[in-house]
């Protein structure tokens, strides 16, 4: 799966997403839908978002580098 979130979030990390609210709203849907796609809970879907765009902001650093 995390091919799957790199292709998704490539061409939307370009922009400066931490800082841009609509950017980030954008990206929770997109995750939301991936979790969907591979039959991930619904009821752990929030947690698994909120995880999935923190670990996207640390390595957003390291790909902004």
């Amino acid at each position: 799966m995390p091919r799957v979130w790199w292709l998704n979030f490539d061409w939307r990390v370009r922009i400066d997403w931490t800082l841009r609210e609509n950017v980030r709203a954008h990206l929770r849907v997109l995750v939301k839908r991936i979790l969907r796609k591979h039959g991930y809970p619904p009821d752990k879907q929030e947690k698994a978002t909120q995880t999935v765009l923190a670990q996207a902001e640390i390595l957003s650093v390291e790909w902004a580098a």
